[in-house]
């Protein structure tokens, strides 16, 4: 018996792939920094696990497969106060998390071997969704040294072709921290509204933006407010990973009704994480304040850190909280193995994650990491540590 070639088709996640030897060196009494994931260690608010305890019905039934409605309607007012846009109840779908929104969005657009106009580097777990559906990419290279922005309108049509039925991005964007322009925003609605593509636009790090910076939401765009699919999610923003919910929203019925559909087949979410998603609606928004604040603090002393390293090569993050940066090394998975297997400063050391695995082009990011700050700032300022010295001894005894 053999499984599916769809199956088959599969990576590993670069995120994940190297936890083996995190397993073997945490088994040797080594100390890890993990800064390969995105997992925020800002406690998930109270009123989350409060509205569970709360919950009183004699039996856990069925939820409606589009999601509860009074978690509808919390993202209704959502979008309203904080984009400034109404959306009908039927044009939000719940979902397990971004990641099964994104992968239902995927799945009801595509047929195999379509194309998906995407800007590299992008998030890696997006590649299992393209795998599984033998969806193509058509990449759009962006460089550490122009802020991983995107080339000009002209530059970005030149990867469209009539099989291309959709851009897809994260803004702010994770792996890269960057936040999109206006003027970016602009050329990819003008793209789309041109060449009739769909817009998948994944902003679950909308709340996390620092400086004079501002993450304009793409549901703004009433001008191709068909072509808009916005994904979005609780995980980051209230720091409620593990309870998977996010949602689906577009103002075209005819995707919306398709997503709805999907939903139907996978028969309802857990009832009790949308009961407590839905009281997250309700904190103050002195919570996002407070987090931002934080956030940002771990931003600039990571990125104050990376500075000091001699070849190092980044821009400052501007939203989210990752940094991509070259390192001066020839392969960063290699580094990252030989930082668990045979380095460690005083008992602990540094994992992050590999970034070939964010491009969809063969052979870039090979000297490139990305790192989360979502650590404390001693931790982060140990890690900083733990890396200069890394690099420095891999230079010079295993690179030289």
């Amino acid at each position: 018996m053999e499984i599916s070639q769809r199956i088959q088709r599969l990576k590993t996640s670069p995120v994940r792939k190297l936890n083996p030897y995190a397993e073997e060196a945490v088994k040797r009494g080594i100390k890890i920094y993990h800064l390969n994931i995105g997992q925020p260690d800002i406690e998930t608010p109270k009123v989350f696990f409060d509205a569970i305890s709360k919950y009183n019905e004699k039996t856990l039934k069925y939820e409606n497969s589009r999601g509860m409605k009074p978690l509808i309607k919390k993202i209704q007012e959502y979008y309203e106060k904080k984009i400034g846009v109404h959306y009908e109840e039927d044009e939000i779908n719940i979902t397990s998390g971004g990641s099964e929104g994104l992968f239902f969005s995927l799945l009801a657009i595509f047929d195999e071997g379509e194309e998906i106009l995407v800007s590299e580097p992008y998030y890696a777990n997006y590649n299992s969704f393209y795998d599984v559906l033998d969806i193509k990419r058509n990449a759009v290279r962006t460089y550490a040294e122009q802020g991983f922005h995107l080339p000009n309108r002209d530059e970005i049509e030149k990867h469209i072709t009539p099989k291309t039925k959709a851009y897809m991005f994260s803004n702010p964007s994770n792996p890269t921290g960057v936040v999109s322009t206006k003027q970016e925003l602009d050329d990819i609605a003008y793209l789309a509204k041109k060449h009739d593509m769909f817009i998948i636009s994944d902003e679950v790090y909308r709340e996390f933006v620092y400086g004079d910076k501002k993450a304009i939401s793409f549901a703004t765009y009433k001008d191709v407010a068909e072509n808009v699919i916005i994904v979005d999610s609780i995980s980051k923003r209230f720091s409620a990973c593990g309870a998977r919910i996010g949602c689906v929203i577009s103002k075209n019925k005819t995707f919306s009704t398709a997503v709805f559909r999907e939903c139907q087949a996978r028969l309802c979410l857990p009832t009790l994480d949308m009961v407590g998603a839905t009281a997250l609606y309700d904190l103050p928004d002195n919570y996002f304040e407070d987090a931002r604040k934080e956030y940002n603090n771990r931003r600039k002393i990571m990125f104050e850190e990376l500075t000091k390293m001699d070849g190092v090569v980044m821009q400052e993050p501007e939203g989210a909280f990752y940094v991509l940066a070259k390192l001066p090394i020839k392969n960063a998975e290699e580094f990252i193995i030989w930082m668990l297997k045979d380095f460690n400063l005083d008992g602990e050391t540094v994992m992050f994650a590999p970034a070939e695995g964010f491009y969809a082009t063969p052979g870039l990011g090979k000297d490139e990491v990305r790192m989360c700050y979502a650590l404390d700032t001693k931790d982060i300022k140990r890690a900083m540590e733990i890396l200069k010295e890394g690099l420095t001894k891999y230079r010079k005894e295993v690179e030289k």
